[in-house]
């Protein structure tokens, strides 16, 4: 090979580099979330997803970076062989463009955009696409079912009708930390940390009860959606899903004047960490035992443990979690990152005393 083969080369390979590194936002944090606030414009907070087979993931997630770049779109998006799942936030003026964009884009076409019940507009700092080997981590393979054989979508009204059908089961399929701040009264809330490790619990349960009818709900939809394919597959033939999951079930239930069967706050993945549905507080400070439903991440970054915490507890101990972590955050910062290097907090998530569960189906 000559010299000019072997520069080329070089060249061709620096500005694959390039282009890579421009798809991808470096900017410190605390720079960002400055920008944020001092935009001029009003940012609406949406979520949305789609089970379409995608052949070519890290094309796609390039494409979709540089269009949304284009568009200020800030959120968290997975892109996987098996479909997109999306929490992001638009801004006001870019709205009709975005839509038209998702609209008329052959993975996007057709898709269900739900809006926020309560924004602030600060629930992105930047856009951060991601391509994974799947968008839920389900343990799940789709080629043993099929993934688009899914159960019947009910809107609010239906929705609360069908609950109070007999012989039936209404199956919550968040995790302890989503479901302890708000659900459906009477559901099924399995003590899980992830949706993965609810799958066989719930099976197994649906399997020796075998009710008439199944219900479930998630956050938006998307977990609702893989797994009642995945009941059908396993025999179930009356299984139904909340469309849009709790955020446009809460939506339909104002606009229309219906009663709300579920209580509390709906928790999401974002800097908001929640929207209430209801003015009902059914969790507790995990300190005091209190009323409380604000979920936080402990102040000590070596924890950084999510937990709930009221507000005379977060005062009283400075918005950490224990007063081993209280000590920590008070000293100084080049210690505190001595202290975090290699330092994994065991328990992602606090599982407090004073939770409600139902853990079985009666």
């Amino acid at each position: 090979m000559s010299w000019i083969h072997r520069i080329y080369g070089i060249f061709l390979f620096l500005q694959k580099l390039l282009f890579r590194m421009i798809l991808y936002n470096k900017e410190n944090k605390e720079i960002l979330k400055i920008k944020l606030k001092n935009e001029s414009f009003k940012r609406i907070t949406l979520s949305f997803y789609k089970f379409i087979e995608i052949t070519d993931p890290q094309s796609f997630r390039d494409e979709l970076f540089i269009s949304l770049t284009e568009l200020k779109v800030f959120g968290r998006i997975y892109v996987a062989p098996e479909g997109i799942n999306a929490q992001i936030s638009v801004p006001e003026p870019m709205l009709e463009s975005f839509k038209k964009y998702t609209g008329t884009h052959p993975y996007m076409q057709g898709i269900l955009l739900n809006k926020a019940v309560e924004d602030d507009g600060q629930s992105f700092y930047k856009l951060k696409i991601v391509v994974k080997h799947k968008v839920l981590s389900d343990g799940l393979i789709n080629s043993e079912f099929d993934i688009y054989n899914v159960g019947e979508h009910l809107d609010a009204l239906s929705y609360n009708q069908k609950l109070s059908e007999p012989n039936t089961v209404v199956i919550d399929l968040r995790n302890h930390y989503e479901h302890e701040v708000g659900h459906f009264a009477g559901a099924l809330l399995p003590d899980v940390d992830t949706y993965k490790e609810s799958i066989p619990i719930i099976v197994d349960m649906l399997e020796k009860q075998q009710p008439e009818n199944v219900m479930l709900y998630c956050t938006g939809g998307i977990r609702c959606e893989k797994f009642s394919a995945y009941l059908k597959h396993k025999g179930f033939k009356n299984v139904f899903q909340l469309k849009g999951g709790v955020i446009n079930y809460a939506h339909q239930v104002r606009e229309a004047g219906l009663q709300t069967k579920f209580i509390g706050k709906n928790f999401v993945f974002d800097d908001r960490m929640g929207e209430r549905v209801t003015n009902d507080i059914i969790a507790r400070c995990h300190q005091c035992g209190e009323p409380a439903d604000t979920h936080k991440n402990c102040a000590n970054e070596a924890c950084h443990m999510l937990f709930i915490q009221c507000e005379t507890c977060a005062e009283k101990h400075q918005h950490c979690c224990s007063d081993e972590c209280l000590t920590t955050h008070l000293l100084p910062v080049e210690i505190q990152k001595e202290i975090r290097k290699g330092k994994i907090h065991p328990n992602a998530h606090h599982k407090s005393k004073f939770r409600e569960l139902k853990t079985s189906i009666t």
